[in-house]
C-alpha cells in the first residue's frame, strides 16, 4: 500500500512536460498566475518556449496555486515541477 504525506495530500506538484518530440527543457516565458490564485483543469498557467516552440500549458487539476517555483527567464528541465497546487 502507498501512503501519502501530509504535504503530497496537501499540494499537486505540476511538472515541465515534454512539449515537444523529445526535447529535455523549456525556457518559462511567462506566468499567468500567481501564488494564492484559483486554477482550474485545462487553464493555462504559463508560455514556455522550447528550441522548436512557444506553447502555453494548461494545469491538469483544480486548486489553488501555493507556489511558483521558477522565475521567468529560468529554463527548466522536463520532469521538473514547476508550480505546487
Amino acid at each position: 500500500m502507498v501512503t501519502m504525506t501530509a504535504v503530497e495530500q496537501r499540494f499537486r506538484e505540476f511538472k515541465m512536460p515534454d512539449v515537444g518530440e523529445g526535447l529535455t527543457e523549456a525556457e518559462i516565458l511567462k506566468w499567468f498566475v500567481a501564488p494564492g490564485d484559483t486554477v482550474t483543469d485545462g487553464q493555462v498557467v504559463c508560455e514556455v518556449e522550447t528550441a522548436k516552440a512557444a506553447v502555453e500549458l494548461p494545469i491538469p487539476f483544480d486548486g489553488v496555486v501555493h507556489e511558483l517555483r521558477f522565475d521567468e527567464g529560468t529554463t527548466v528541465d522536463v520532469g521538473t515541477p514547476i508550480i505546487s497546487v
